[in-house]
């Protein structure tokens, strides 16, 4: 691999389910992982609890605070992800979990710029995040101008810790976009669980998004194309 992965797993404190497919995604794409491991929004600790059980790494814990941690000893560097940098020197860790975050902060593309910064040559990043353009989240925005687990938000009361806190619902291709932008490859995608109950309306709705989504492809091809890089002119790492 030329330069980092990022594994994306679409779907407070992430659930069994999401912390199941993270670990999973991480033994797929770091199956003999060792090393440095850096766990952004570690809540109670679940997730680096599981790491560890698996894998011979070097635990480190980020959050907006350190009392939700139960892992006796395990340190967590208190971090305002929406005000300050990631309190990490530049290619430092091995592999990063960031579950359940990013729909919580208000600069996304920053945030994730400072992964590949703390991450090494070759490391990887692991994101999950409500899937909003599953069916049922598409017909809850139709219908109410919100997607599943997103709604109207409560002014200077964040509620991190909760769906209440959910302040930047992020599309599958507006993150992949903020990714490759950030010089990440190799992007990966898996999810937690199957939704059972959008089956149904996918079925009638199917041939109406693919052809709106035929449409809006050819009307984007005709839009103007932003001028070729010079070379040499866009950094990249390599093993």
């Amino acid at each position: 691999m030329a330069d980092q992965t990022s594994a994306l797993s679409v779907h407070g404190l992430s659930t069994p389910k999401i912390i199941g497919a993270a670990f999973r995604m991480a033994r797929e794409v770091r199956p003999n992982l060792t090393g440095k491991y850096l766990d952004i929004g570690s809540g109670n600790g679940e997730l680096i609890a599981l790491m560890k059980q698996n894998f011979p790494v070097e635990a480190s814990a980020c959050d907006y605070t350190a009392e939700l941690m139960q892992i006796p000893g395990q340190k967590v560097a208190v971090v305002d992800l929406n005000t300050e940098d990631l309190p990490y020197e530049s290619n430092f860790f091995d592999l990063i979990t960031f579950t359940e975050v990013i729909e919580h902060i208000e600069h996304d593309r920053h945030i994730i710029r400072e992964i590949y910064r703390i991450l090494k040559p070759g490391g990887a990043v692991i994101i999950t995040t409500p899937n909003i353009l599953n069916i049922k989240s598409r017909l809850r925005f139709l219908f109410f101008g919100f997607y599943n687990l997103f709604g109207p938000l409560h002014v200077r009361d964040s509620r991190k810790y909760s769906a209440g806190g959910h302040i930047n619902p992020i599309s599958y291709f507006y993150l992949c976009h903020a990714l490759l932008d950030a010089h990440f490859k190799d992007l990966r995608t898996g999810i937690d669980k199957k939704q059972k109950s959008g089956v149904l309306p996918l079925i009638f709705l199917w041939a109406p998004i693919k052809l709106r989504a035929i449409s809006s492809m050819r009307t984007s091809r005709k839009l103007p194309r932003p001028l070729p890089w010079r070379a040499g002119s866009t950094p990249s790492r390599s093993m």
